[in-house]
């Protein structure tokens, strides 16, 4: 291998990428030499990434699959392409329910773009649904957007106009984001802001043609310590923007499409009534699960054996792992079915613990180090992490895009002093063997910065409803011990087949 200083210094730079990504701090920030980065070669990288596909490959995949779109697809598709050529800028939400067809239909807008050679960003707002999208990277990562951007005023992205990502944005042809309906509409309004500022173009999305998608039935912006009504306030359809959208929906169950099945049919609608408010509901507006609907049990002490069967005997087999999992709404009852489970498998348990600290240390001494390890923040390991060998695993963060990104579930193969070891279980890696080491996470969301060094996962035999948003599984629990309000029961994931 030949060395220069050209190639060490990219080598910094790819490093230095892989620390932004997973801690956000630069090599400076750890006594390390920092890469020399210039507009110019910074601007090489961002437009190879959005442009290094295969041409023919792409060509191959439009020419087979757009004859193969539904009636309603194919006008989704038609006007959004004929949007972006005419030049005039728009902005569109796709609203579609699980198993419509909607990352299908995303994935081949984007190769339509792609294979003329020209620029289609794919964001999304969960990494588990950036997995799925062509080139896709979280919203967070391709738009830079500000940690704490819900309490912003007026929050701005982390690019300026001339940076070598303002003018890739410029080159854009189409953004593609999906589960928008996640985000804070501040997100939104921030990068039509941005758009019209890096074009120098006042009109909606700066004359740039976007497409968000997503379903308002199920997760809405998580507002910290926030009502329903703040959530509700939150969402895109309260943002200055929503009457400047233009709507289309995929209503089509393409299970029932594809296979001509009845029962999938049945279920597609019952939780389409669900999530539109017209199922009927009792006197204390709840709704009423029937058997016909699902298996109910009395407690989660028999929902855990209907859902992992004989778990001792199959804890290696990854395929069964992964396509299952129980779900509660709150963290509190995640963790709890996570332990019981945990004491009923494997042998020796393994016990890590976190150094908890206060950023700034003139407030250490407010803050006992056993406050400290007491807090279970959202997004953030506990300060107690307890494994086995074999048991599933959930990243918190984003280590590897798109790899190992928030969201993705492993099964632990080594527990050592300083890193854990474990296999993917989901997603683009699946199959392949990772590390996993212990990283600084920072939390804002208390009234003082407070850094947690720890491993950025937790057990998966349980999660909550929201974490399970784009997970796919083929049988899944639901812990409804406590009361749970019908609007947002919909979350129940329309890829269940059990």
């Amino acid at each position: 291998m030949i060395y220069n200083e050209h190639i060490y210094n990219e080598a910094l730079g790819k490093i230095e990428d892989k620390v932004m990504a997973m801690v956000g701090k630069k090599l400076s920030d750890f006594g390390m030499i920092s890469p020399q980065r210039t507009t110019e070669n910074e601007l090489s990288d961002e437009i190879i990434r959005e442009t290094n596909y295969d041409i023919p490959a792409l060509q191959q995949q439009v020419a087979e699959l757009v004859p193969r779109l539904l009636p309603e697809q194919k006008r989704v598709f038609d006007k959004v392409l004929g949007q972006i050529e005419s030049g005039n800028g728009a902005l569109f939400f796709l609203d579609a329910p699980g198993g419509t067809g909607k990352t299908f239909l995303l994935n081949l807008l984007l190769a339509q773009v792609r294979k003329d050679k020209n620029i289609a960003v794919a964001a999304a707002s969960s990494g588990i649904a950036a997995t799925l999208l062509s080139g896709g990277r979280t919203a967070h990562s391709v738009l830079k957007l500000p940690l704490n951007l819900a309490q912003e005023e007026s929050p701005i992205f982390n690019f300026s106009k001339n940076s070598a990502r303002g003018i890739m944005l410029r080159q854009c042809k189409l953004l593609v984001w999906d589960e928008s309906t996640m985000s804070h509409k501040k997100a939104v309004e921030t990068l039509n802001r941005t758009l019209q500022d890096l074009r120098s173009n006042t009109d909606v999305m700066g004359g740039m043609v976007v497409l968000l998608a997503g379903d308002f039935r199920q997760t809405l912006p998580v507002i910290q310590k926030g009502t329903a009504a703040d959530e509700i306030k939150a969402c895109l359809k309260s943002s200055i923007l929503w009457n400047k959208v233009t709507k289309f929906s995929l209503t089509t169950n393409m299970r029932v499409h594809l296979y001509n099945d009845v029962n999938a049919g049945n279920y597609a609608d019952t939780l389409l009534k669900i999530g539109d408010g017209r199922l009927e509901t009792d006197a204390e507006d709840c709704v009423k699960l029937t058997r016909d609907f699902c298996n109910l049990v009395q407690n989660h002490s028999e929902l855990i054996p209907s859902v992992y069967s004989d778990l001792t005997n199959n804890m290696h087999e990854d395929k069964r792992l992964c396509e299952r999992a129980i779900l509660a709404p709150k963290n509190e009852s995640v963790n709890k079915i996570n332990s019981d489970i945990l004491s009923e498998v494997g042998k020796e348990i393994t016990e890590y613990l976190s150094v908890d600290t206060v950023v700034d240390t003139e407030q250490s001494t407010s803050y006992p180090v056993e406050f400290l390890n007491s807090l279970e923040l959202l997004g953030v390991p506990s300060h107690k992490l307890q494994l086995k060998l074999g048991v599933p695993v959930m990243l918190l963060r984003n280590l590897d895009a798109p790899r190992l990104c928030n969201g993705t579930r492993l099964r632990v193969t080594h527990l050592g002093r300083n890193i854990i070891g474990g296999t993917i279980m989901t997603g683009v890696g699946k199959g392949e063997n990772v590390i996993i080491p212990r990283i600084p996470i920072t939390s804002t969301d208390l009234s003082f910065q407070f850094k947690r060094l720890q491993f950025p996962i937790k057990l998966s035999f349980a999660m909550t409803i929201n974490k399970a948003q784009g997970q796919t599984l083929q049988v899944a629990g639901v812990n409804l011990e406590k009361p749970y309000h019908w609007s947002i029961l919909r979350r129940l994931i329309a890829d269940w087949k059990h």
